[in-house]
């Protein structure tokens, strides 16, 4: 896990979820503080762009009348549309203050749907700057967490998912997402214990 070549996913990390007024934030605020997720989340980025890992953006949005979706939506979209989340240029769709984008952070533009990859250029993005590992947190855990860890399987990434980093809408959904699917498609890990890798990589290298 080379710092200079593992990547920190951010999914969704908007006021909508994360923030009180945000549509959809009282659905996942039980679970948000079970796992303690934000606080944790800005102790990973601060400490992973210290060591010089990328930290990439990964935000949803759309246009106000939901034009990118099809006319009848189900499922976890169907919520989305019903509830007029995400929408562009609202207060519900700017990644929320505590994780506000650095300088040298990307923001991956096009996602519309669950898998972080499949909408956008975050594939291009990260192979062009070299990186071979990711780490992914955000919303939801068994949803957008769960679809862009699966495809980075797929595509041959070293992944891992920080467990204490995710939220989702039930303590059910929260274990037996992590304690079941994740293990299968990645390396389940809280955020400090990726730290540590993360950061005994980078003393190895200097000693080198």
């Amino acid at each position: 896990m080379e710092p200079s070549k593992t990547a920190v996913v951010l999914i969704e990390y908007q006021n909508d979820f994360t923030s009180p007024g945000g549509t959809l934030h009282e659905a996942v605020k039980p679970i948000m503080q079970s796992t303690n997720m934000l606080e944790n989340t800005k102790d990973t980025v601060k400490k992973a762009r210290e060591l010089g890992a990328t930290i990439v953006h990964a935000p949803i949005s759309f246009a106000d009348d939901y034009r990118e979706l099809t006319s009848e939506p189900y499922g976890i979209l169907k919520g989305v549309v019903d509830s007029k989340s995400f929408r562009q240029g609202s207060w519900g769709a700017q990644i929320v203050d505590d994780l506000k984008p650095g300088p040298s952070d990307i923001v991956v533009e096009g996602k519309r749907g669950l898998d972080a990859f499949a909408s956008t250029n975050l594939d291009f993005i990260l192979r062009s700057r070299g990186i071979t590992t990711i780490a992914l947190g955000g919303f939801l855990t068994n949803c957008c967490v769960e679809s862009t860890m699966r495809t980075a399987y797929e595509k041959g990434y070293n992944v891992f998912t920080l467990k204490d980093c995710t939220a989702t809408l039930s303590e059910e959904e929260q274990r037996l997402a992590v304690d079941k699917n994740y293990p299968m498609f990645s390396r389940p890990v809280d955020h400090d214990e990726f730290l540590d890798q993360l950061a005994g990589e980078k003393a190895e290298a200097g000693a080198r």
